[in-house]
């Protein structure tokens, strides 16, 4: 068997290997694409790497590359949930009637290579990709050229589906479990001390360690109810909803982040929940439940899905955030629910999820971020309850 790469290919060869093995590249399968190979990151300062090898004649036809290019970039965006999008548009065949150190488009860098030593020319790109020089050192050609790039592609592409495979894998829950059976022990023995049915006793729910605000609790060694008040519940029905939403989303985060990291977004969304429950609380008002821990569940699944949208992006928009916007106006609109701890435990979870990090995407430089957000917010609601 005999394949004969013109130099064209080669460089396209080369560029595809490179953004895959390297940098973390995926294909997007486009229709209607000809003649052009789109590669995304959505973790890279450019989510898009386009190589174009259809040749542009003139500057017409090359503002219409442009305008489609923005077209199909506004598509990718939407499913993606990204809030920005930078593209490359590396282009192997322009004509001479194309002046393209012209052309300033928004969001769009494009270069012209007709020999790979060409992409050293363009500083803005060896900035970004400073190892790309390395292109040039491949030195196989034709068939030899294919079998290596294929091959080592095709090792990448398995990686990346062994990653996926170990993050998205289901996992026994037994920290959800282990939380249920908490809740469930503690109402049941609120109901042995006197603790209606149907409808919470606040003195019972004050006991076994419900949340009140500060003025209330009086000194610091009281602090423990931060914790003991996400596993009360005032009445059957109260306890049902949130068990059965804990039971619904507790489980993926526990399988997507790991037990020890899902029990720290638990406890962590819980405790600033609380803290922010405390800060707009009246005096003698004993709050419980499970729901700041729950909402901060559903943060750490927005921090989770924005990483891994690729996967997640048509969950994310059709039910993780109408579900979340749902549950937050509700909780505006119907009296007894406790809004403050429902907004602290979602940007709670949220930021502890940032801190503790997501497998295989999170960055060290990520978690400091995360671990330094988390530690202004606690700060300042502590302040703003204990020491105002």
């Amino acid at each position: 068997m005999n394949i004969t790469l013109n130099k064209n290919d080669e460089i396209v060869m080369k560029l595809i290997h490179y953004f895959i093995t390297e940098q973390g590249y995926n294909p997007i399968i486009l229709h209607g694409a000809k003649d052009e190979i789109w590669l995304e990151n959505t973790d890279q300062d450019y989510q898009i790497v386009r190589i174009v090898t259809n040749y542009i004649h003139n500057d017409e036809q090359f503002d219409f590359d442009i305008y489609r290019t923005q077209q199909i970039m506004k598509r990718i965006k939407r499913k993606t949930l990204s809030f920005k999008m930078n593209a490359l548009s590396i282009f192997i065949n322009l004509g001479e009637n194309v002046h393209l150190s012209e052309m300033e488009v928004d969001h769009i860098d494009c270069i012209e290579i007709k020999d790979i030593q060409d992409i050293k020319q363009y500083d803005f790109v060896t900035e970004t990709f400073p190892n790309i020089t390395k292109i040039d050192k491949v030195t196989e050609k034709g068939l030899e050229l294919f079998m290596k790039l294929t091959e080592e592609i095709n090792q990448k592409n398995q990686e990346d589906a062994e990653k996926a495979e170990d993050v998205f894998r289901k996992k026994r829950p037994i920290v959800t479990y282990a939380l249920i059976i908490g809740c469930l022990i503690l109402f049941v023995a609120t109901l042995f001390c006197g603790n209606p049915f149907f409808q919470g006793n606040a003195v019972i729910l004050y006991e076994f360690g419900g949340l009140v605000n500060f003025t209330t609790m009086g000194n610091f060694s009281e602090l423990y109810r931060l914790v003991t008040s996400m596993f009360l519940h005032a009445g059957i029905l109260h306890l049902l909803f949130n068990m059965y939403a804990l039971y619904i989303i507790g489980p993926q985060l526990e399988s997507f982040f790991g037990k020890a990291k899902y029990l720290i977004i638990y406890l962590g969304s819980g405790i600033i929940g609380g803290l922010m429950s405390m800060l707009f609380q009246g005096d003698g008002v004993v709050s419980v439940g499970a729901s700041g821990a729950i909402f901060g569940l559903l943060g750490a699944l927005l921090y989770f899905g924005y990483h891994y949208r690729i996967y997640l992006g048509t969950v994310m928009k059709s039910q993780i955030i109408p579900l979340i916007v749902i549950n937050l106006v509700l909780g505006f609109m119907i009296s007894g629910i406790n809004i403050f701890a429902h907004l602290g435990g979602l940007f709670g979870g949220y930021l502890v999820a940032k801190a503790v990090g997501v497998k295989y995407k999170s960055t060290a430089s990520d978690q400091i971020n995360g671990v330094i957000m988390t530690t202004i917010l606690v700060v300042f609601l502590c302040y703003m309850n204990f020491f105002r």
